[in-house]
């Protein structure tokens, strides 16, 4: 039967999610898969390193290659060759943007979004029902709400419009849900999970409204919405704090594009059980490497959030495999790792593949940090 289920909810939450595609521990990472693959990877390699779900975008994947084709394929599992689950994000983030940054490339208002293609200029809607049925055409395990994204320094006003919006919404992406379930015969134990976004900035009592509602209405999980720092880069921890307090014990609580190691840790701390980001596959292809600290033993057991929210352990290191110093680095890239490749390729070596724009290096790093996120969040279950 497809749900969550908390298991432990003292000092920290764990859980366990079912899925058609398998069953996920809480908290759980999933890499950006955003247009059904992870840049410069295959689907196996991803799994190698101990990847259990992965994000995919619907925005993106509506535009290319379109739901027809996917759904010609049997589905996006079946089109990107991965059995495991997956989430479609909305592509609510995406498209709006992609207006925020220009106007002219389309407009909101209260029954759809229309918009140019950033592919080839064409001319599309995005509604909040039709952003529903092109989920359901992939075929995804978990599915997202279409809300209303603007950025959390815009006036109280404008985010009070848009927490009215995408409760709006979120009500007809439920009804269309439950219409696309019986449409297509879904039975109760292999139905996809359905999340809705809370928005509101950094009001609280914005964040506190919106959720409220979105229970009422009532959904499989709850995402946070917007981008999780302020317009100088600061992260929103007091935010995030109060809007995982807002949400249902018995729900998943998805924050939404969260993604460095440290924000991670706060987050779990803070009652927040999924994460997405670009971050560890982004960085690699740029020559960034995560790696736990020699002297880290593990997280200590029984913590809970206390003290000043940006607090958090010293328990890992970045590198920059681009740098000279590691021309004569003949180390394993990580001698601890599961994959023979990182055991048995130098640091040295990666550094040669970087100097020359080598493919292979962007995968040996990337590889590299999705096994390290993929422990950490093995390490937070054991908190």
């Amino acid at each position: 039967m497809s749900g969550f289920k908390l298991q432990k909810k003292q000092s920290t939450r764990r859980g366990r999610i079912t899925t058609t595609h398998g069953s996920l521990n809480t908290p759980f990472f999933m890499p950006d898969a955003t247009r059904a693959f992870v840049k410069g990877n295959t689907g196996a390699a991803v799994k190698r390193a101990g990847t259990e779900a992965m994000v995919v975008n619907t925005f993106h994947l509506y535009l290319q290659p379109g739901q027809e084709i996917i759904k010609r394929a049997g589905g996006v599992h079946s089109f990107m060759d991965w059995s495991q689950p997956l989430l479609a994000d909305s592509g609510g983030f995406q498209v709006f943007s992609l207006i925020h940054r220009a106007q002219s490339l389309g407009k909101i208002d209260d029954e759809k979004v229309s918009f140019k293609s950033p592919l080839d200029g064409s001319k599309h809607e995005l509604s909040p029902e039709k952003s529903i049925q092109i989920q359901f055409d992939l075929g995804v395990d978990m599915m997202v709400c279409l809300d209303d994204c603007p950025p959390n320094d815009w006036p109280r006003v404008d985010l009070s419009r848009a927490v009215r919006r995408s409760l709006d919404w979120a009500l007809r992406c439920k009804q269309e849900y439950l219409k696309q379930l019986k449409k297509r015969k879904i039975k109760e134990s292999e139905r996809p999970l359905l999340f809705a976004v809370v928005q509101g900035g950094d009001y609280e009592d914005l964040r506190h409204d919106c959720a409220q509602a979105l229970i009422k209405i009532g959904f499989d999980g709850y995402g946070f919405g917007a981008r999780p720092v302020d317009k100088d880069g600061n992260f929103l921890a007091e935010t995030l704090y109060k809007t995982a307090s807002f949400l249902p014990e018995n729900s998943l609580r998805f924050a939404l594009g969260i993604g460095t190691p440290e924000d991670i840790y706060r987050c779990y701390l803070m009652g927040w059980d999924m994460f997405d980001c670009v971050i560890p596959t982004r960085e690699g292809r740029h020559g960034r490497l995560f790696a736990f600290k020699k002297s880290f033993k593990g997280f200590k057991k029984g913590l809970s959030l206390a003290g000043p929210l940006n607090k958090y352990p010293d328990f890992y290191s970045t590198k920059n495999i681009s740098n000279a110093a590691f021309a004569r680095d003949f180390s394993p890239i990580n001698p601890d790792s599961s994959l023979p490749e990182l055991r048995l390729y130098t640091k040295a070596f990666l550094h040669h593949l970087f100097r020359l724009k080598e493919p292979l290096g962007q995968q040996l790093a990337s590889l590299n940090n999705l096994e390290f996120y993929n422990r950490l969040m093995r390490e937070l279950r054991k908190i």
